[in-house]
């Protein structure tokens, strides 16, 4: 927990922090109200729910859309795309009878188009202007801030609505971007770390703590680092040949393909700049590390099967309030102890990443999230409120696993696209479940499915464990499997 408050003291972390409560607020306000909004204008529930598709359909072009992150400087699109927002919110003003609901809709996509470019954006910019050791708290306290605005906006949206109505809160929502973007402008940045564009090492098993410094491997007889005698022997040079064949590499090229360690002198920052991978890379590159990389692959597939999952149980929340003999606003109660759970874990994954690891802190709220959600078979309002609970708590875990690790492993002129390539791989299997537990729960009855549900999604979590077990079991030293 210590840890996780020193994130505070971090003055990026800190601005980074208020802004995504500032727009947070808006964005949550908004969320509600459009839908709302529509239904009062046009009485159709089904151009209420196109708001949140409108919202979430850019998600789909994530790996386009973030490529702009990485060929952007990405302090002033973050500047840029709030002021952006800010300017287009007013648009919803005129929007005062049926036939103008096509302006709400345009200006959602636009938003969540937005939204993806900046979240891409965001946390690349984190993973250089916060300290490595701090990323996993980093992200815990962006969830918790981000689910309890969840909690909070949408009342005093609700509220607003009542008494200003739509444009009402289309304006709280402009003034909170135009005051994220002045948090933004004051950020103080260092220079983008050169990390190379090269086949994914797995330079961490996914299971050690992040910061941790990585150490060269040191040769047996002088003690030094392994890599210096490397560098040298990669030189075909020969005592009989006084200077470099035609088809001998040159010492420029000898350095832009040896990676620096500690032992290699600092270079230039113009040899810097050549080592640095080109932000001009195909847009598919970002997909392409992450489904090559031995650590992101396997966290990024099981944030979106959990979010599949996710989706199928979120579809069965009105049968589990049935079977529990309330009305359809108890909803509210359930909604309110999730979004407690999320906060709460949002406090304490910084810590719990350190210790555990992203796999198995991934693998954890997993197990946690699937238990909880088979156990909504049984109609009881104690256990459905501390289920409802113990899916908030759960199903975080994954999502700042990968993000973190994401962000730790992968090169900085590749970040935006990863960053958005993984929003889209979790995100939107999310969807797709809904939909499929829309149907499935006209089918079959809700207590078996949430049974057949929760066993499912359970089994998930094996992977991970196995993976996290037999990396640790590598990561062993020889003297360690073998002692004398």
């Amino acid at each position: 927990m210590t840890k996780t408050w020193a994130v505070f003291h971090d003055r990026n972390a800190r601005l980074f922090l208020t802004a995504v409560t500032v727009s947070g607020f808006g964005t949550s306000a908004l969320w509600l109200v459009s839908g709302v909004w529509v239904k009062d204008l046009t009485g159709s529930d089904g151009l209420a729910a196109l708001c949140m598709l409108a919202m979430w359909a850019p998600t789909l072009a994530g790996p386009l859309l973030g490529a702009l992150a990485d060929r952007v400087p990405r302090k002033p699109l973050l500047i840029g795309g709030s002021l952006l927002l800010a300017a287009l919110l007013p648009v919803l003003f005129a929007v005062d009878g049926p036939d103008r609901v096509w302006l709400v809709l345009t200006v959602l996509f636009v938003y969540g188009a937005a939204g993806v470019v900046h979240d891409a954006a965001e946390s690349a910019l984190v993973a250089g202007a916060v300290a490595p050791s701090l990323l996993g708290g980093f992200n815990g306290l962006r969830m918790a801030i981000t689910e309890g605005m969840k909690l909070l906006a949408p009342l005093a949206g609700a509220g607003l609505y009542a008494v200003q109505g739509g444009p009402g809160v289309a304006l709280l929502d402009a003034i909170t971007f135009v005051l994220a973007a002045l948090l933004y402008a004051r950020l103080r940045l260092r220079q983008s770390r050169p990390d190379p564009l090269a086949p994914p090492t797995g330079t961490g098993s996914g299971d050690e703590p992040p910061g941790r410094p990585v150490t060269a491997p040191r040769s047996p007889r002088s003690g030094r680092p392994a890599s210096r005698p490397r560098l040298f022997k990669r030189t075909p040079t020969t005592p009989e040949t006084p200077a470099l064949s035609q088809t001998s590499p040159s010492r420029r090229t000898l350095f832009r393909r040896t990676a620096a360690t500690p032992s290699t002198p600092r270079l230039s920052p113009a040899t810097t700049r050549r080592r640095t991978p080109s932000r001009r890379t195909p847009v598919g590159a970002g997909t392409r590390h992450i489904w090559a990389h031995p650590i992101l692959r396997p966290l990024v597939l099981a944030g979106g099967t959990t979010m599949f999952f996710a989706g199928l149980n979120g579809a069965l929340i009105y049968a589990v309030i049935d079977g529990l003999g309330h009305s359809p606003a108890y909803a509210g109660a359930l909604y309110a102890a999730q979004g407690a759970g999320s906060v709460a874990v949002g406090l304490v994954s910084g810590p719990a990443l350190r210790r555990l690891g992203e796999r198995r802190f991934a693998a954890y709220g997993i197990a946690l999230t699937a238990v909880a959600a088979g156990l909504r078979a049984i109609p009881s309002d104690p256990l459905a409120l501390a289920c409802s609970a113990a899916i908030g708590a759960g199903l975080p875990c994954v999502l700042i696993a990968a993000l973190t690790a994401v962000q730790r492993e992968t090169p900085d002129a590749l970040l935006g696209r990863a960053v958005a390539t993984a929003h889209t791989l979790v995100y939107t299997p999310n969807v797709l479940g809904l939909a499929a537990g829309a149907v499935l729960v006209e089918l079959v009855d809700q207590r078996p499915l949430s049974a057949l549900l929760g066993v499912t999604w359970l089994a998930t979590a094996v992977p991970l464990f196995q993976r996290a077990n037999a990396s640790r079991i590598a990561s062993r030293s020889p003297s360690d499997a073998n002692p004398a």
